[in-house]
């Protein structure tokens, strides 16, 4: 399965952040999944890269040319797709995933992950949308979903395919669900 993860190319400042992100990405390498990822080596990005490599896990980066330009990518992945664009990016991230994964992160990743869950609501994308919800960071779009359905501007069944997980362990029983 490829999993897209959406994430910061910044380490944050909470210590958990490096430790879960490692150990989603030693998940996904261990158990024979690939990685899709937005290219970078540095941050988070960089952190889930190294450890899906380092478990035997095959990672594709996909990188605006700015950032090749900026010096951001991460050598040793073993696929790299350069798009002209952020917007040519994540269609080729939506396009090579099987799962997408928002990880903590910033108004990057919650562009990227509204996308994947604004198609999955239109049913123009049958897959697991899974936000990691690590010590809660996403208890407000939680919040926000919920109003939308309190309001009637959305439908229990439009919001169904949209995931919260607060650990690996509930991830792993997500996308065992849907392989």
């Amino acid at each position: 399965m490829n999993i897209t993860v959406y994430l910061g190319a910044t380490p944050g400042n909470d210590p958990m952040l490096e430790k879960a992100v490692r150990e989603l990405g030693a998940w996904i390498g261990q158990n024979g999944h690939d990685l899709v990822y937005g290219g970078s080596r540095c941050g988070l990005m960089g952190m889930l890269a190294e450890s899906v490599l380092a478990s035997g896990g095959r990672v594709t980066g996909v990188e605006p040319q700015f950032f090749v330009d900026a010096g951001f990518v991460y050598d040793a992945i073993t696929k790299l797709y350069v798009t002209h664009d952020m917007s040519e990016r994540k269609a080729k991230m939506i396009e090579l995933g099987d799962a997408f994964i928002a990880f903590p992160g910033g108004t990057g990743t919650l562009e990227e992950i509204a996308e994947i869950m604004s198609k999955i609501a239109l049913h123009h994308l049958s897959a697991p949308c899974i936000l990691y919800d690590l010590n809660g960071y996403y208890k407000g779009l939680r919040m926000l979903l919920d109003q939308m359905l309190r309001s009637e501007l959305s439908t229990p069944e439009k919001l169904s395919g949209i995931r919260f997980a607060a650990s690996l362990d509930e991830i792993a029983a997500i996308l065992s669900e849907n392989a």
